[in-house]
């Protein structure tokens, strides 16, 4: 088994000072590997090995497939049963969009429509999870393709964290290649804290399209990916423990 990517690791942490809250981003590309199988219990182990607290899975599509017809439910029960879930494409034969899993309880979870022009439609999820160590602001999002699209998009996803001045991170795929891209000019001014492991394509990463973004900073304590992953997506995840200050 070839091992997951040397952690990114911050010195600063002193030792029983804070908790850690383990998130993970990953495009599953529809649970379909390199072999062109689709297979969601490949996606399930991988996250597994994990053991992510929250997890964001992008392009989750039950379309066109018989044996992911219930691809959402499977997920949300096989990783931790809370879930919050945007299915951006609904058709006959299945529903295709995004989602956060976490072992702890959401609340008060908006869905923002950040679709641009006639474009794919696309939405963050802004969700509130109450984790044993206080609450964490939580977005995650999938952005479009087009350089445009991707400016409109991140200067939205920007304005909803400004507004909440709690802990945030921000989870998904970026679809941002480009070093001093729209995307990262806006959102790492606000999110100094963020990962640039190289993702896509999973079988020789070039780009940081995967990322993880929180405030403040020092909250990003460790990143890496796992090559493993390459066998059931055409993305690595980002997997990233976050340092939380214990609360009461």
């Amino acid at each position: 088994m070839e091992p997951p990517d040397t952690p990114q690791t911050d010195e600063t942490e002193q030792a029983g000072a804070v908790a850690k809250v383990r998130t993970m981003t990953w495009n599953i590309h529809g649970g379909v590997g390199p072999d062109r199988r689709r297979d969601l219990q490949r996606v399930v182990e991988i996250v597994r090995r994990h053991e992510p607290d929250i997890v964001a899975l992008q392009e989750i599509d039950s379309r066109r497939s018989a044996e992911a017809a219930d691809a959402f439910a499977f997920l949300a029960t096989a990783l931790g049963g809370n879930s919050r879930e945007s299915r951006l494409i609904t058709a006959p034969d299945g529903d295709y969009g995004h989602a956060v899993i976490s072992r702890w309880p959401m609340s008060g979870t908006t869905w923002h429509d950040i679709s641009y022009r006639r474009r794919e439609p696309r939405a963050a999820i802004e969700t509130h999870v109450h984790t044993p160590f206080g609450p964490l602001h939580l977005v995650a999002a999938h952005l479009g393709l087009s350089l445009g699209e991707r400016r409109h998009q991140a200067r939205l996803i920007a304005e909803i964290c400004r507004q909440s001045p709690e802990r945030t991170v921000i989870l998904g795929d970026f679809n941002d290649w480009i070093w001093r891209g729209s995307v990262q000019t806006t959102l790492n001014r606000l999110f100094p804290g963020h990962s640039h492991m190289k993702t896509y394509p999973a079988f020789r990463p070039l780009f940081a399209l995967d990322r993880v973004y929180c405030r403040p900073s020092e909250m990003l304590r460790e990143s890496w990916t796992d090559p493993e992953a390459r066998k059931a997506s055409d993305h690595l995840p980002v997997i990233a423990e976050l340092a939380m200050e214990r609360q009461g």
